[in-house]
């Protein structure tokens, strides 16, 4: 939360007040078209989704890919098929395609070809670079390998399904100037390939990919210790980036940047979205890639060096997940359809809707920030101007806060000094903001909270 003035220390107060003469800098302001999003995700069409994913009884990745009624291979024809019709209804708006990769590994065990459905709805502006939304079509039972028995998925992973294409039908009558990208993957449940095989295409497109959202189970609101949660969605984001070399790991260490990687500040920005549009849903940060020793089709974008973060509901109740169906001493095990809240599915939804056309809509992230002050009672932050770009913001908190703290908007400008801040204390960062008010995430200093792709591990 962004700290009234009357609430900031005099120095800084001053610093703000007297920063400038004449006509204010461009600053973020609430947009009236998200707010319309806010509320847009239709709970029914959410519940005819999931529906029907749950009527191809399996979508284990192993599963029939030739039947049209059963199996893997029917429930991906059937997304690419909704989203041809998006694309029809927005005159041919949207791009599917369909990339694949042969895969053999241990839940693997005979060459398969994991194929994942992508709409892309190209952006006008700076079409190089995309947002997408993720989420997982395969389903499982207890045993990991079994392609046979009904795996419904209602929840793991068709909710997720169900948001991203739900989020694909409304944002396909709305306006992007960055490239938005749904894509339903495969392979999830056999080792996270579905993830790779879309992030090899990002790679080979040459897309700046701006943020993976990954929606992995989103659509329950009670937990297994009988909690009643509709409120909460947690948000999984790493601290520092995955494939950061040993020398960007000795500068970061000494000059921070553990908790402020590109997919950090996408947490952060996801729940300032949740603050001002999602008043009844409430981001809960957590600070981790992952669940604790879990994954989920995010982590082959880190690997890649792409900004990723994973969307989840806020309590799971995990005897309905990865179970066959049966009832034992009165528990109902299985991930079926009833287990899903709709109305929740329907505000995580928003949330991911409304993310992706702010970040569609801003300025591209600021590169080549850095900051200086050794020795000195101000703090000068420099960056590198960027395209569509009106205004920046200077961003600095408390180096525990979780969150931005102050701001000060300084106009087209590619540096700001900020007096008698002292850059020992505090935590700085830059964001770009368009001339109508449209925010980008704020960027830390240096490699460690560069949103451009990080370059792959060197050999050993």
């Amino acid at each position: 939360m962004r700290l009234a003035p009357s609430l900031l220390p005099l120095a800084l107060c001053l610093a703000l007040s007297t920063a400038y003469a004449g006509d204010a800098p461009p600053q973020q302001r609430e947009q009236s078209s998200l707010l319309a999003l806010s509320t847009a995700p239709s709970e029914a069409a959410l519940h005819a989704t999931i529906a029907k994913l749950v009527s191809f009884g399996t979508r284990h990745t192993l599963s029939d890919t030739k039947s049209d009624k059963r199996g893997i291979g029917a429930a991906r024809r059937w997304v690419k098929s909704q989203f041809e019709d998006i694309s029809k209804a927005c005159g041919g708006c949207i791009e599917v395609v369909t990339p694949s990769q042969m895969f053999t590994g241990k839940r693997v065990p005979q060459s398969t070809e994991v194929m994942d459905v992508v709409a892309i709805k190209r952006g006008k502006g700076d079409p190089k670079r995309v947002i997408v939304m993720t989420g997982h079509l395969d389903s499982r039972v207890t045993d990991v390998m079994n392609a046979t028995s009904d795996a419904p998925g209602a929840n793991d992973d068709a909710s997720g399904v169900a948001a991203l294409m739900e989020a694909a039908r409304l944002l396909s009558k709305e306006d992007n100037d960055a490239t938005l990208v749904f894509a339903a993957l495969s392979g999830e449940e056999q080792g996270l390939y579905g993830g790779k095989v879309l992030a090899d295409y990002a790679v080979a497109q040459g897309w700046n990919v701006q943020a993976d959202l990954n929606n992995d189970i989103v659509g329950n609101s009670h937990g297994l210790n009988g909690v009643l949660d509709n409120t909460t969605v947690r948000i999984f984001s790493e601290g520092t980036k995955t494939n950061e070399t040993p020398e960007q790991a000795k500068y970061r260490a000494y000059h921070g940047g553990e908790v402020d990687s590109p997919s950090r500040n996408v947490a952060r920005y996801m729940e300032q979205i949740a603050s001002t549009y999602l008043p009844d849903l409430r981001v809960h940060m957590v600070y981790r890639t992952d669940r604790y020793s879990r994954g989920g089709d995010q982590v082959p974008f880190l690997e890649a060096g792409y900004p990723g973060v994973r969307v989840t509901e806020g309590h799971e109740d995990y005897t309905r997940q990865h179970q066959d169906l049966r009832t034992e001493k009165g528990i109902k095990y299985g991930d079926t359809i009833d287990g899903v809240d709709f109305r929740y599915l329907a505000r995580v939804t928003a949330l991911n809707t409304v993310t992706m056309a702010a970040l569609s809509r801003a300025p591209a992230p600021p590169s080549g920030v850095s900051i200086e002050g050794a020795l000195a009672s101000d703090t000068t932050v420099h960056w590198k101007k960027v395209p569509g770009a009106a205004g920046y913001i200077v961003h600095w908190r408390d180096t525990t806060a979780p969150q931005w703290q102050y701001s000060r908007a300084v106009g087209d400008s590619d540096q700001a000094v900020i007096k008698d801040v002292v850059i020992d204390d505090w935590f700085f960062g830059v964001s770009a903001v368009s001339a109508d008010g449209y925010e980008s995430p704020v960027v830390f200093p240096g490699d460690a909270g560069s949103f451009e792709r990080s370059p792959a591990p060197k050999s050993p």
